[in-house]
């Protein structure tokens, strides 16, 4: 058969076991999982509410066009409806751009570390890929910058930034996107942007109005509690979405997933106590790196990387075996770190207690 010769040798997407097979696996009544960057406290009750009394019709389409999220969307960012693209999640919309945007010829500029969806996807278009790595574990926008020509096509800027947490400042973005060429595709992928707590962030919406080569994306997956739904959305000029509107699959939003994202889109209260309560847990884990020496970056996420100055594989392995999932530095790219989603405060306490145990075990901690 006629395979794109790009697909030989590719992986598919690895993600994290199971709990119900973790359990199995090591014989646990109870796993926690920390590996996806889910939030921990759910959804909203509202939707909770909603899906106890919900009814549909299976045998019915859904709305293509998701007029109903979409006027929801449009009404609480004040943009356009035609100004909005809906994904069945995140990694939909990033297909989208590659299969719209890349093809053999151009290339596609990123970080390194970074989401590998983009490289991935970016992979199988035939598009050439490159990476700049990370400055402290932030995007260094201005070797990105250099790294730019007029083959290139689309540059992507993971903010906050996955798997390190880290954002660049608003300044430093200003700066970049006001030095792009105007004919390269600009990502500004914000999916933990709910998350962000730092004093000096500047929301980043306008600058979708400034820059015609620019979109937003966000999703439902993380701070919303949605992940199994599948929803993510695009913000961007109308003449953008336009383009890139062919290229998206029909119904490629369940009716479900509509009803229950525009519900808990209304309740921001929600939003803001699990902002609230991540900060709390994301402070138990820089507690513990430095308490005992180990290097982390600083997250405006639900998630942290840090260090265990131990094989990160045999660290993931033995958290697994004390009912844990956790995702290990060496799956993302950089050994000896792992990257832990912030759960509750109580699983956050148990968590590190176990942790502790491993590295001393691995001779870490003495």
């Amino acid at each position: 058969m006629k395979w794109k010769q790009q697909l030989f040798g590719m992986k598919a997407y690895q993600p994290g076991k199971p709990i119900e097979e973790v359990k199995k696996l090591f014989g646990l009544d109870e796993v926690i999982k920390l590996a996806s960057n889910e939030n921990p406290f759910g959804s909203s009750p509202k939707v909770r509410q909603f899906l106890q009394a919900q009814q549909s019709n299976h045998a019915i389409y859904p709305d293509g066009y998701a007029q109903s999220l979409r006027t929801s969307l449009a009404n609480f960012y004040c943009v356009e409806e035609k100004e909005l693209i809906l994904g069945n999640g995140s990694d939909d919309l990033i297909a989208i751009i590659t299969r719209a945007l890349l093809y053999p010829g151009v290339n596609t500029v990123m970080a390194d570390l970074s989401f590998s969806q983009y490289w991935h996807n970016a992979d199988i278009e035939g598009a050439e890929v490159r990476k700049v790595p990370l400055k402290e574990g932030v995007h260094d926008l201005d070797a990105m910058l250099a790294a730019i020509d007029d083959k290139t096509s689309v540059v992507w800027v993971c903010n906050p930034n996955n798997p390190t947490g880290t954002i660049v400042t608003d300044e430093a973005l200003s700066a970049f996107l006001t030095k792009v060429p105007k004919d390269v595709f600009v990502v500004l992928d914000e999916a933990y942007i709910e998350y962000v707590n730092d004093k000096t962030y500047k929301d980043t919406l306008h600058y979708f109005r400034e820059y015609p080569n620019l979109i937003l994306l966000r999703t439902f997956s993380k701070a919303y509690g949605l992940a199994s739904f599948r929803v993510g959305y695009g913000i961007a000029q109308a003449e953008v979405i336009a383009k890139l509107d062919p290229v998206r699959a029909p119904f490629n939003n369940t009716v479900l997933s509509q009803q229950v994202a525009q519900i808990a889109l209304q309740d921001q209260e929600f939003i803001a106590s699990c902002r609230e309560a991540n900060e709390i847990g994301k402070k138990q884990y820089v507690a513990f790196c430095e308490r005992h020496g180990l290097n982390y970056f600083p997250s405006q996420t639900n998630f942290i990387m840090f260090e265990v100055k131990a094989d990160s594989n045999v660290v993931f392995e033995e958290m697994m075996k004390r009912g844990f999932i956790i995702r290990s530095g060496a799956a993302l790219g950089l050994e000896g770190y792992i990257r832990v989603t912030i759960g509750t405060e109580a699983q956050n306490a148990k968590f590190l207690q176990l942790l502790e145990d491993v590295l001393t075990e691995q001779g870490v901690f003495a």
